[in-house]
């Protein structure tokens, strides 16, 4: 890390001082408000708890969902503060309807050592989506210096993440968004080989950018998801009913021939007329789909395949679901992926999870804790990976 980190601040200047932490509590509620997946929260307590033993006085900033620059009840973070507090009995957790007023200024300079404040999303605020400088001076007046921690909007040029840090100084990295740039950095610019990398999704769209940039880089890529069909349609064959994207049909036979080796597409297939239709899914060689069929899962073979490949591996990087992981007649390849990583994280191998779906797929198998990374951030980890500039890291303070 080439920015400051909260680790770089003197205790002594910490101390009494109201630190504005830019979190990322983006987190699913249930139907009866309730916060169905903590992670995220989990996630960002370490920097929190250094903040708050030192004296800080800690007002959050977060956005939750699209509520389009407008107050929604709907997308609240009161029931998140709800839950931090849980998390953290020892610690008064306080929360506030507003975020960019005099109310919320003043409940910052009430705020007491070691008390936390959560203020309300800022996507309420229409200037935050636009990073507006009112807006983003309006911010600044709500702490004594700034930690970024929130690596899921990371990418994001918002009034929070990107414009506040002009105003507000220092501005530092919170412990998460050292520890993701750490574990991503680190498996593309001294990665540890053989370094296999494993690339699903739906559309080869999302991820030709990290195609091109990891080839230099891997000794392999292992294709699944929906995204194989638009290779296997570059390479004349028949995909049935399944998505391809036709206006990449080209780019994918590009990548093919400039990938050669290194590019793997699945063996064999899990096929079905449909996402519904799970008692009638079959599995098939990649060069038999039939033509009233979808591929819907990458198939018993090439998910042992693929598993031998990552447990021989010392570093892999995983981005994106072989199938339609959420429905169970679908879900076997995709926990093959995962169950291969985690047993190749128990014999030394750094593994990574880039986020997204990823990351809910590994959550769902029990698995998370056995993987050396789940990123918090599925886009951001994308864009990292990408090569491209992330606003909120790069608005942070440089190191001396």
């Amino acid at each position: 890390m080439r920015k400051l980190t909260v680790r770089d601040l003197d205790p002594a200047f910490i101390k009494g001082k109201r630190a504005l932490v830019r979190v990322d509590f983006n987190v699913p509620l249930d139907e009866h408000a309730h916060v169905a997946d903590d992670t995220r929260i989990r996630a960002a307590m370490p920097t929190l708890d250094l903040l708050l033993d030192r004296g800080a006085r800690v007002v959050l900033l977060s956005h939750l969902g699209r509520p389009n620059g407008k107050p929604n009840p709907k997308y609240s973070l009161e029931p998140v503060a709800r839950r931090l507090s849980q998390l953290m009995p020892k610690r008064k957790v306080s929360f506030v309807e507003t975020t960019d007023t005099d109310e919320a200024e003043k409940a910052t300079m009430e705020l007491k050592e070691g008390q936390i404040l959560l203020l309300e999303n800022t996507r309420f605020l229409g200037g935050e989506e636009t990073n507006d400088q009112r807006l983003s001076r309006a911010l600044a007046q709500l702490g004594d210096f700034y930690v970024n921690d929130a690596f899921g909007a990371a990418h994001r040029a918002h009034a929070s993440t990107e414009g506040v840090a002009r105003y507000l100084q220092p501005a530092v990295a919170g412990l998460l968004m050292d520890k993701e740039i750490a574990y991503l950095h680190g498996a593309l610019e001294k990665p540890q080989h053989p370094f296999v990398a494993v690339l699903g999704g739906s559309k080869i769209s999302g991820k030709i950018d990290v195609i091109e940039a990891l080839l230099p880089k891997v000794d392999a890529i292992l294709v699944g998801g929906a995204m194989a069909c638009t290779f296997y349609k570059a390479m004349g064959l028949e995909t049935g009913t399944s998505l391809v994207e036709a206006d990449r049909v080209d780019m994918a036979r590009a990548l093919l021939d400039k990938a050669g080796m290194k590019l793997i597409l699945p063996h064999d297939c899990v096929v079905a007329p449909g996402i519904d239709a799970g008692a009638q899914k079959t599995t098939v060689g990649h060069e038999h789909i039939p033509a009233d069929r979808a591929m819907l899962d990458i198939g018993p073979r090439t998910g042992e395949s693929y598993g031998r490949a990552i447990t021989t591996a010392k570093t892999v990087l995983w981005n994106g679901p072989m199938g339609v992981f959420e429905t169970p007649a679908f879900a076997a390849g995709t926990r093959a992926i995962a169950e291969a990583m985690a047993k190749a994280t128990g014999l030394g191998a750094t593994t990574i999870v880039g986020g997204g779906d990823s990351a809910a797929a590994v959550e769902q198998f029990g698995l998370a804790d056995k993987m050396s990374h789940v990123s918090t951030g599925g886009g951001a980890s994308l864009e990292f990976l990408e090569g491209k500039t992330l606003p909120g890291l790069a608005a942070l303070t440089d190191k001396k």
